[in-house]
């Protein structure tokens, strides 16, 4: 990771857009998918090995969106990505869209640790919950 707060690049393609060449709302939050599943990644954890091998899925369980500004087709955007905290069973966002520096969309995402079998919330894994600390407590945050 380059740094305490994860910047995922994205195009802007035909497919996200509505038929006035206006990202449609619902993409944005796609855009925001990728780049949790990419932060997770870039910290060493893949999704599909903590559901098959560790028995977890992150599941989104609340959801504050701002658009501000809309992205276009072929625009290139940066979906940035940090905690804002983390609970037992819980980790909460601050994700930003931005192209260059002007913010299109900002949201707190509140993503809950859930066994992947029965769906009920269970505890953040050991291994992750260490990486989570460490992190908050040097991250800033995106506000």
């Amino acid at each position: 990771m380059a740094g305490l707060i994860f910047d995922w690049p994205i195009r802007v393609y035909y497919e996200d857009t509505d038929s006035g060449g206006v990202v449609y709302h619902s993409n944005y939050l796609n855009f925001m998918e990728r780049a949790r599943t990419e932060w997770l990644r870039s910290l060493g954890f893949e999704q599909t090995v903590l559901k098959d091998e560790m028995g977890i899925l992150f599941v989104v369980r609340k959801l504050n969106i701002q658009y501000k500004k809309p992205a276009k087709f072929d625009d290139t955007l940066v979906v940035q990505t940090c905690i804002k905290k983390y609970k037992k069973c819980m980790l909460i966002f601050s994700q930003q869209i931005l192209q260059c520096d002007s913010l299109l969309v900002a949201a707190e995402v509140e993503v809950v640790c859930v066994d992947a079998l029965q769906f009920k919330p269970i505890r953040l894994p050991q291994s992750i919950k260490k990486v989570v600390e460490k992190l908050v407590a040097e991250q800033p945050t995106l506000e």
